[in-house]
């Protein structure tokens, strides 16, 4: 996180201020991408009058980045009508699709109404991989398309590439793509478990081999040598942090109105159909166990070396049985990074760890 944005989520979150909201217009959608942790039954969306009322109070609460995600967003027919209530509002939006219904008289709206960002799923430059995961004939042709429209607009697009095992080795193709189409890159080497608790998407997760060659990448991570160094010692400040944003100073909504702490992290809230955003965001007892939790209220990560630059997320954390335990996910990542196994690894193994 940047300078600017670190300083503006700590005021955030010492002032209770919501700053970011994620939601989701709809679970339904015309992909059905291998990987996707959604269920894409109706079950009764908000309306487009409720989206509107939402927005205002998220207005007056203080939220200001807001995304616009799905399911696919454009099998909204309201769509445009949402963003362009969100936006008289004055939020700065991110808006997430497949890109393949967005067309001229779209593409033209978008940018009319100065939507800041347009982030598109592209998993390979292959169109029968690509399609392999959307399965979709011919997905990865539209969706390029739909960049391709967005950019000669001027729309800022990011095109990011979730990684599995079918693609795993196919980031640099839609890197030079992404370059090719003067696109933001950005990529994710997590799979997430299904929403139900069906945990048999992480089956799809890539070897610790191809997380190394990711890992080893300057156009992805940087400073190789740096991003990839063993962490520093452990002191009272990185025990007293907060895990992350989720629930401090951002939350997603579902499509049918049911607030949680993030998109990752299924732990009910509330609902906005049945109870004021605000209320919800300052009086739910689960966002305020979420809120009070630091690092050292960790049994297993608070003795972890990597504790204070581990990306653990506690809604992964929260799937695999505690917001309060580890997430194997990121200490596989803090482990493929370093090399230092980390402390939940070691307690499985029955090791113990030394201290550096």
């Amino acid at each position: 996180m940047s300078g600017l944005m670190g300083k503006l989520n700590q005021r955030a979150a010492e002032r209770g201020i919501p700053l970011s909201v994620h939601i989701d217009l709809t679970w339904a959608c015309n992909e059905r991408c291998v990987h996707c942790y959604l269920d894409h039954d109706d079950h009764s969306e908000l309306s487009l009058a409720e989206l509107r009322d939402l927005l205002d109070q998220m207005a007056a609460a203080g939220v200001f980045f807001l995304t616009l995600s799905g399911g696919e967003i454009f099998l909204r027919r309201d769509l445009e009508q949402i963003v362009r209530h969100a936006r008289l509002r004055g939020f700065d939006i991110k808006l997430k699709t497949n890109g393949m219904l967005a067309g001229a008289k779209e593409i033209a709206w978008i940018r009319e109404l100065g939507v800041h960002q347009v982030q598109i799923s592209i998993y390979s430059h292959r169109p029968e991989a690509h399609d392999a995961i959307t399965k979709v004939r011919g997905s990865l042709h539209r969706s390029l398309r739909a960049i391709r429209l967005l950019r000669d607009n001027g729309v800022h697009v990011v095109i990011a590439c979730v990684l599995m095992k079918s693609n795993a080795t196919d980031f640099d193709g839609v890197q030079s793509l992404a370059r090719e189409l003067d696109a933001e890159f950005t990529i994710d080497p997590t799979i997430t478990p299904h929403w139900n608790g069906d945990r048999s998407p992480l089956s799809l997760n890539i070897s610790r081999d191809e997380l190394s060659q990711v890992y080893s990448k300057e156009s992805l991570v940087g400073d190789v040598a740096a991003f990839r160094a063993l962490p520093g010692p452990v002191d009272d400040a990185t025990l007293d942090g907060t895990p992350c944003s989720a629930g401090h100073t951002s939350c997603y909504i579902s499509p049918h109105g049911n607030l949680y702490p993030c998109v990752q992290f299924p732990l009910p809230c509330g609902n906005v159909r049945e109870q004021a955003f605000t209320r919800i965001w300052r009086d739910s007892e689960k966002l305020r166990e979420v809120r009070a939790i630091r690092a050292r209220d960790l049994p297993v990560c608070s003795g972890c070396g990597h504790v204070g630059s581990c990306s653990r997320c506690p809604g992964l954390a929260y799937m695999e049985g505690s917001m309060y335990g580890p997430s194997g996910a990121d200490c596989e990542k803090a482990f493929v990074r370093t090399g230092l196994p980390t402390a939940n690894m070691l307690r499985r193994s029955g090791l113990v760890q030394i201290s550096l």
